[in-house]
This record gives C-alpha cells, sequence and structure tokens, in this order.
C-alpha cells in the first residue's frame, strides 16, 4: 500500500508560503495546521464548526471534542490543541470581517459552506501541487504529525491516543522511516 508522504520542514514552509495572506489563504493555511500541528483527518477538518474550535468566551478552545458523527468509526475524539495550534486558530478567527456564527463551517467552502471530506481531500490536492509538492496528499499532514512525534521519542501508545487510533499497528505504519533516523538511533549506544 502506498503511503502519503511525510513533509519536511522546508516542504511545510514552501506549502504556507504557497497559501499566501489573500483570499482564501487564511482558510488554507488554518486547514494545514489542523492536519500537521492537530494530526486531524481531512473528514474531521472538514466537518468542524466554528464552536468545536472557539469556547461560549470567545476563546479558541485547547481541547477539540469530535463527535462520533465527525470522525472515522463509530466514536468520538479528542484533538489536542497545542500552542502553535491555538495561536494558528486565533489568527484564522480574527480574519473574519464580521461575527461568527457558532454553527457556521470553519472551514469553508466558496459557498459558506462545509467542504464534504472528499472536496477538501481535492483542496489539499490542489494546494500541494500548487506548492510543488506532487506526491503529497490529504493524509501528508497527519502522517507527518505522527512521524515528527514518534522521532522526537513519544511512546506510540500516546501517538495513538493522540491520532484516534484504537490499534498501536494501525500508528506504526504511520511512521516513516529513513537512514537519518536509524543512523541516529544506533548512536544512542
Amino acid at each position: 500500500m502506498k503511503q502519503a508522504p511525510v513533509l519536511s520542514d522546508q516542504d511545510m514552509k514552501r506549502m504556507l508560503k504557497r497559501c499566501g495572506p489573500g483570499g482564501f489563504g487564511p482558510r488554507n493555511r488554518c486547514m494545514m495546521m489542523l492536519s500537521w500541528l492537530g494530526g486531524m483527518r481531512v473528514g474531521e477538518i472538514a466537518a468542524l464548526k466554528v464552536s468545536d474550535v472557539l469556547g461560549p468566551d470567545g476563546q479558541v478552545r485547547i481541547e477539540i471534542q469530535l463527535r462520533a458523527e465527525q470522525t472515522k468509526g463509530s466514536r468520538g475524539r479528542t484533538v489536542l490543541v497545542n500552542s502553535q495550534l491555538k495561536a494558528e486558530l486565533e489568527i484564522y478567527l480574527r480574519s473574519f470581517k464580521r461575527q461568527l456564527d457558532p454553527q457556521r463551517a470553519l472551514i469553508a467552502s466558496k459557498s459558506g459552506r462545509h467542504f464534504s471530506a472528499n472536496g477538501l481531500c481535492h483542496r489539499f490536492l490542489e494546494l500541494y501541487d500548487a506548492a510543488g509538492l506532487d506526491r503529497a496528499t490529504s493524509h501528508s499532514g497527519r502522517r507527518t504529525f505522527i512521524t515528527t512525534l514518534a522521532h522526537k521519542g513519544v511512546n506510540v501508545r500516546v501517538l495513538a491516543e493522540l491520532a484516534g487510533h484504537r490499534s498501536i499497528a494501525v500508528t506504526q505504519r504511520y511512521i516513516d522511516l529513513n537512514e537519518k533516523v536509524l543512523r541516529a538511533a544506533v548512536e544512542l549506544l
């Protein structure tokens, strides 16, 4: 089974530069960050409402509680929002000129409605292609999230929980191994 490639820091910088500040740039940057920094699936991102990330106090939540209908499988999950993702969400939400409807799609299509998972998947592909990352897919951010944490020594059981996987075997398949990582491992001896 061919897997989505893991993105390098350089790839991510190139992608973010491509998102740009105008038009749909803030939306595109936000959806990328939800994938890279939150490890979210494309269908989960597409299903988000403003109220999922913005509390009644007007503050960005530190946890996104996904309901079963928003995620894969028949159970909800919690996405932990780190400080970098929280800052990105704050910037994105400030980009709106008017009061935000809590039921509004967080990542809205041109028509202002929720993307379908498939529609958002195509949007990811278009953005990656435009940045010259033609092998990247909507799953690349999620694989990058899991692989980056694994290479920093995060336990696979913790990774499985963060990814919303029931099985650590599934999580292990996400982790990219390469010569650099293998060399660093043997140098630990």
